[in-house]
């Protein structure tokens, strides 16, 4: 891929995925304007700010545009994502949410590229392996439990939220686990964006001791291939180091980057 590849996929990732809003919202989610900023409340454990741009706010306005953000949350006790792109103007935007209190988590590398190269891709899985669509709730709650095994945090959230998101809208989302023996060994979700030519991948995670083995690039494929048989020619991710080199292999380009900032009350 050149770099005038890189940029062509970055705008149509601009254009067509930005702002996150989810569509149709699920029941109890609501979505708000403040200027350029998406203001997104009820979806997951936190409240989260999208937009595409900021439309050239900068120095006192910008400040007192995240100022407001932060009222807003402390208003509700909440705590809220600012989701900053590496590419965002003005430049100096995470230092201006760092002095207003939002501390940035870790950066994520989005990488974007054809569907059709991912769901070309035929890996092979573990003897003993197997991938399976999953809707119900028991099967969310062992994903957030592999989740938290592997991270060590609280992921109950996932399970409300995809709860949500399936019960509003299944056709916009497919859940995918890789089982051995009936334990949840990974699992990753795609979203079919409306109204775009993008799929986004979610999800990836994988329990130690079966990392290495194929597990997570057939997961990809797997959704991949879903993504292809509903018409999406692209799709995106937000990466970890440790997914990137993989993904990286299989077609696509590294655009911009991701930091959450967290602002908490």
């Amino acid at each position: 891929m050149t770099d005038l590849d890189a940029r062509s996929l970055r705008d149509a990732y601009d254009a067509q995925i930005r702002p996150e809003i989810p569509n149709p919202p699920p029941p109890g989610v609501t979505v708000e304007r403040d200027g350029p900023l998406v203001r997104i409340v009820g979806l997951d454990h936190r409240g989260f700010i999208t937009y595409r741009t900021l439309d050239g706010l900068a120095g006192a306005e910008l400040d007192a545009l995240i100022a407001r953000q932060v009222e807003f949350f402390r208003g509700r006790g909440e705590a809220v994502e600012w989701k900053l792109n590496g590419h965002d103007e003005p430049a100096d935007l995470g230092d201006r949410l760092s002095a207003a209190g939002f501390v940035p988590e870790d950066l994520e590398t989005v990488v974007v590229g054809p569907v059709a190269a991912l769901a070309a891709a035929v890996p092979v899985l573990p003897e003993g392996v197997r991938l399976r669509e999953v809707t119900a709730r028991e099967d969310l709650e062992r994903i957030a439990a592999m989740e938290e095994a592997v991270w060590n945090d609280d992921r109950s959230h996932l399970v409300t939220g995809l709860a949500k998101e399936i019960e509003v809208d299944p056709q916009s989302i497919t859940v995918v686990v890789a089982e051995a023996g009936g334990v949840v060994v990974s699992a990753g979700w795609v979203r079919y964006l409306h109204d775009t030519s993008f799929a986004t991948l979610w999800g990836g995670s994988t329990l130690a001791e079966w990392r290495g083995k194929g597990i997570y690039r057939a997961l990809v494929a797997y959704r991949a291939r879903l993504a292809e048989q509903r018409g999406k020619t692209l799709v995106q991710v937000d990466c970890s180091p440790d997914s990137r080199p993989i993904l990286e292999r299989l077609g696509l380009v590294a655009v911009t980057t991701t930091t959450p900032y967290v602002y908490t009350p």
